[in-house]
C-alpha cells in the first residue's frame, strides 16, 4: 500500500498521545475507507490504546472481515477478549497468530500469561495492575511502507530497466511460488486429452494446452479466482488425467482473497448458470439477509443478492458462516465467500467475510461481471 497522508497524520497524533483528536480525524472519513483493512486496523488500534474498548472491538472486527488472517489485528482482538476474561477465545486467536508467525513475541508472551494465570484470581490482579497493555499490538509507524510484493515487483522493474540500458539480456522474470511447479512435462503436452468417456466440456488438445497456460499466467498475476475458473473448466473436460492432476496442484497454491484484494468479480448470473465452473471461486456480492439462523459459532441466512436497494433481486442463495457474526435484515450487506456447488444447477456460499453498514445503501457498486 502506498503511503497515506491521512493515516500517517492520525498515527502521528496518536504517538503524541492525542488519541481523541486522532479518532475524530479518522471516523470523519469512514465512507472514504469503507473497504480498507489498514484504516480499520489502525483505527481499532488507536481506540485500544485510548481505552475505547467498544470502538476497538468494532473496528478490529471490521478489519478481520476484510482480512481474516492478519496477525496484528488478531492480537488486538485477543487482547480485548483477555480484558473480558474470555481466555478461551483469546487463546484460539493467539494460537492462530503463532501458526501464522511462529516467532511472534507478543503471542508467545500472551500464551505464557494464560498458562500461568488463566482461570485464577491472580489473573484479575494481573489485569488491575495494567499489564494487559504489554500485549497490545504496537501502533504502526507513521509512513506505511509498500507491501512486500509491490516492493519486489518494483525492484524487478528497476533491474529490467537498468539491464535494458546496459544491453543485458535474459533477465529472469518474476515467478510466483507454484508457477514453475505447475509446468507441464513433454509427455503431458504430447497427450493432453482423453479419447474416451463422457465430459461436460470437450476440447481439442490445443485448446486444453492453451487454457492451462492461460490459467498459469492468471495465477502468476495473482488473479487466483480467474485462474481457478479456467482450472475448473479443465477439470470438467476431457483433459488428460496428468493435466488434471497438474491443475489440482496449481489450485493448492492459490490464496483466499480479502475485500480489498479480490481482483476478479463474477456476477450471480454467471455463477448460477454453471456452478461447477466456479467451484471454490470467491465472489463478493451485495444484497440483504433473510431467514437468519444463528448457532454458538455459526450463522446461516438466505442472501438476497442485489436486493440491498430493495428494488431488484438478482437471485437468492444460502450463505453459511463458520464464525459468529451480528447481522440484521434491515441494513445492506456485503458477503465475501466461496462458491460451493450442490449440483449442476444449485450452489451455496461458504462465507469468509461480511460487511454491513447503512453506508452501503446507494454507495458504489462492486463490478458485476467477470474480468478476463
Amino acid at each position: 500500500m502506498l503511503r497515506d497522508p491521512l493515516l500517517n497524520k492520525a498515527l502521528r497524533l496518536s504517538k503524541m498521545g492525542k488519541y481523541d483528536e486522532s479518532i475524530k480525524l479518522l471516523e470523519a472519513e469512514v465512507f472514504r475507507y469503507q473497504d480498507s483493512y489498514n484504516y480499520y486496523h489502525i483505527l481499532g488500534n488507536i481506540c485500544l490504546h485510548a481505552g475505547d474498548f467498544g470502538g476497538a472491538h468494532t473496528y478490529f472486527t471490521r478489519a478481520k472481515n476484510i482480512r481474516f488472517r492478519e496477525p496484528a489485528n488478531l492480537l488486538g482482538l485477543a487482547a480485548l477478549f483477555l480484558r473480558r476474561a474470555e481466555t478461551d477465545r483469546a487463546l484460539d486467536l493467539y494460537l492462530d497468530v503463532q501458526d501464522l508467525e511462529p516467532k511472534n513475541k507478543t503471542a508467545k508472551r500472551a500464551l505464557r500469561v494464560i498458562r500461568k494465570y488463566g482461570g485464577t484470581d491472580e489473573f484479575s490482579a494481573w489485569l488491575i495492575r495494567g499489564k494487559l497493555t504489554s500485549l497490545y499490538p504496537p501502533l504502526p509507524w507513521a509512513g506505511i511502507p509498500l507491501k512486500p510484493l509491490p516492493l519486489i515487483i518494483a525492484g524487478i522493474a528497476i533491474v529490467v530497466v537498468l539491464a535494458a540500458a546496459l544491453g543485458i539480456k535474459n533477465i529472469p522474470v518474476f515467478q510466483r511460488s507454484g508457477y514453475e511447479e505447475g509446468a507441464l512435462e513433454k509427455t503431458e503436452r504430447d497427450s493432453p486429452v482423453e479419447t474416451e468417456g463422457l465430459y461436460r466440456y470437450v476440447f481439442t488438445g490445443q485448446q486444453v494446452l492453451s487454457m492451462y497456460q492461460n490459467a498459469r499466467e492468471l495465477f502468476n498475476k495473482h488473479r487466483d479466482e480467474a485462474a481457478k475458473r479456467e482450472l475448473n473448466r479443465i477439470l470438467e473436460s476431457n483433459a488428460s488425467r496428468a493435466i488434471k492432476n497438474k491443475a489440482r496442484l496449481l489450485r493448492e497454491y492459490t490464496e483466499p482473497p480479502g475485500f480489498d484484494t479480490l481482483k476478479d468479480h463474477f456476477s450471480y448470473a454467471e455463477v448460477a448458470a454453471d456452478p461447477l465452473l466456479y467451484r471454490d471461486c470467491h465472489v463478493l456480492w451485495r444484497g440483504s439477509a433473510a431467514n437468519l439462523r444463528t448457532g454458538p459459532n455459526t450463522v446461516s441466512f438466505e442472501f438476497l443478492v442485489g436486493y440491498d436497494t430493495r428494488i431488484v433481486m438478482e437471485g437468492a442463495v444460502l450463505v453459511e458462516l463458520d464464525f459468529p457474526a451480528e447481522i440484521n435484515t434491515i441494513e445492506p450487506l456485503e458477503v465475501l465467500g466461496r462458491v460451493v456447488p450442490l449440483s449442476v444447477d444449485k450452489f451455496m456460499i461458504a462465507g469468509t467475510g461480511i460487511h454491513q453498514s447503512p453506508a452501503l445503501l446507494g454507495g458504489p457498486a462492486k463490478p458485476g461481471g467477470s474480468k478476463n
